[in-house]
């Protein structure tokens, strides 16, 4: 069995030898960019992980796990234009940097060559892979559609939330284990247990983030904090805010909510003082602990040796307990 570290290692170098030295350059510099960039390589690492677990033989899943992160990135390109957001990984973003056309279409291209990597799956595999993969890939698109749809809407419920944040988020990493224990040649339940690890392992993930964006330390995440107290994300430390204010708390959450023109700083603190007087925080917590457990729980339901298992359950401790 392979570590963590030798996963992404590997994973690492292939990404390295993609070869982006193609005309024109104004198509193809962009992706190079946004790949050296690194990140955490969670999707792929996931894939051969899952594959590891059924087979000594990483080489079947490596392309289709290229794939996965390739189309990972592609959304971030298009998710950074539409959140307007200028800075990812500590950078500036490719729409910044070049331009929302440059974005858009070198987007694109990342999304077709993905496809291309995942059809490399070994053809006893292809077609449940590639239907895993275009579902998911809607699955997607639908969760970032519920994204925009809820910045215009007043009230989001918090099971409608993490129903996006499922979609959104959740769905790639199952998707990612799948199809690993696929290729690897796992058995229908063992794939599907490990299908709903990712996808809770995914929800408790994007919790997370949400915490990190108001309490996390702004080198170590990589971006700006506070970033989506200033847009009013709902996310779901402001739904249970919302929910929760009562009297002056309500009247001072709304009026930060309405407000258009404010010093940025000063909408940051005053939000997050809300949330520490309405006890979010341990809300989101709470549910993040809740689908940490459920996604322990599906992996020890997995049919193989305890000892094998051992870097998956690793990993989803690191993610965790992560400040990035």
């Amino acid at each position: 069995m392979k570590t963590f570290n030798e996963i992404t290692q590997l994973v690492s170098s292939e990404i390295e030898n993609l070869d982006w030295e193609k005309e024109p350059r104004g198509l193809y510099d962009p992706i190079s960019y946004v790949l050296s960039l690194g990140g955490k390589r969670i999707r792929p690492a996931f894939t051969l992980m899952a594959c590891n677990l059924f087979s000594d033989d990483l080489q079947p899943a490596i392309a289709p796990a290229l794939g996965l992160e390739l189309f990972h990135n592609f959304t971030l390109l298009h998710d950074d234009i539409m959140d307007r957001a200028d800075i990812r990984r500590g950078c500036p973003t490719v729409h910044a940097k070049w331009n929302n056309n440059t974005a858009i279409l070198s987007g694109d291209v990342m999304q077709i060559v993905a496809y291309q990597l995942i059809a490399k799956t070994p053809e006893k595999y292809l077609k449940q892979v590639l239907d895993l993969f275009s579902k998911t890939a809607i699955e997607i698109c639908e969760g970032q559609q519920y994204d925009v749809d809820f910045e215009s809407r007043n009230e989001v419920t918090a099971d409608e939330y993490l129903e996006m944040i499922r979609l959104k988020t959740a769905v790639l990493l199952g998707c990612a284990l799948k199809t690993g224990a696929l290729i690897g040649g796992a058995g229908k339940e063992d794939a599907e247990r490990l299908y709903d690890f990712g996808i809770n392992i995914g929800l408790a993930f994007q919790l997370k983030d949400d915490l990190l964006d108001v309490y996390g330390d702004e080198a170590a995440f990589g971006k700006k904090i506070g970033g989506d107290i200033l847009c009013n994300k709902k996310t779901y430390l402001l739904i249970h805010a919302l929910k929760l204010a009562k009297d002056q708390d309500a009247v001072e959450l709304n009026a930060w909510l309405s407000l258009s023109d404010v010093n940025p700083d000063d909408k940051i603190q005053a939000v997050t003082n809300l949330y520490n007087r309405l006890e979010v925080k341990k809300i989101c917590e709470d549910k993040m602990s809740f689908f940490y457990e459920k996604a322990v729980a599906n992996l020890e339901k997995v049919t193989v040796l305890s000892n094998k298992k051992q870097e998956l359950r690793k990993l989803a401790e690191d993610l965790m307990s992560r400040s990035d």
